[in-house]
């Protein structure tokens, strides 16, 4: 494998690798297995440096194929035409692959259903509030699978999950719908709720 091919080949990995953790909640959505969601949340705080790295290995990559070529330099191609996989247009690719696998937690909640709660009376003293604070969430669409999922439950009236503050809040009809109920639909999704 020439070195070209590992370089593009690490690039991709570290890309992937450096927004795993907010691919993982979608994928997991998408297979509907809520519960492999929060796996990789280890790998957040590793994240700067994926990003870094991802970065060094694409200059390093477009370095060779910007710099400017004085006299006559030997080409590795027999014929002189480089092969597509050699190309700009393919580093092009990588490239831009590479930057919406890095911005991916920025976006990822695109990803999950929008929520349309019709509730169309509750009296005020069977409204009830709880926080919960959880343990793995990492960015926007980790609060978009919380959310999906507890709003999936009878009675909810509103749900604010923060990856930020880590926690979620929940308002729902206590008439419809228990406090455990709540924190099972959590679980469920992969992410721990800490006492």
């Amino acid at each position: 494998m020439s070195s070209k091919k590992k370089l593009v080949g690490t690039t991709i990995i570290t890309a992937i690798a450096a927004s795993l953790c907010c691919i993982a909640p979608v994928l997991a959505l998408i297979a509907g297995t809520s519960v492999i969601a929060s796996t990789f949340s280890w790998i957040e705080p590793f994240r700067p440096y994926l990003i870094t790295i991802t970065i060094l290995l694409l200059a390093s990559a477009w370095y060779p194929k910007l710099k400017r070529k004085k006299g006559n330099i030997d080409c590795e191609c027999e014929d002189g035409a480089p092969t597509f996989f050699h190309s700009k247009k393919f580093l092009l690719l990588v490239t831009l692959f590479a930057g919406l696998m890095l911005a991916f937690p920025y976006y990822s909640q695109i990803f999950y259903p929008s929520i349309n709660n019709e509730i169309l009376a509750v009296k005020e003293s069977n409204i009830s509030k709880v926080e919960f604070t959880i343990k793995g969430m990492t960015c926007g669409g980790c609060e978009a699978h919380i959310e999906s999922e507890v709003y999936k439950l009878n009675g909810i009236l509103e749900v604010k999950a923060t990856y930020k503050k880590g926690n979620t809040v929940v308002k729902y009809d206590n008439t419809k719908v228990t406090n455990k109920e709540i924190e099972v639909a959590i679980g469920k999704t992969g992410y721990k709720i800490i006492d």
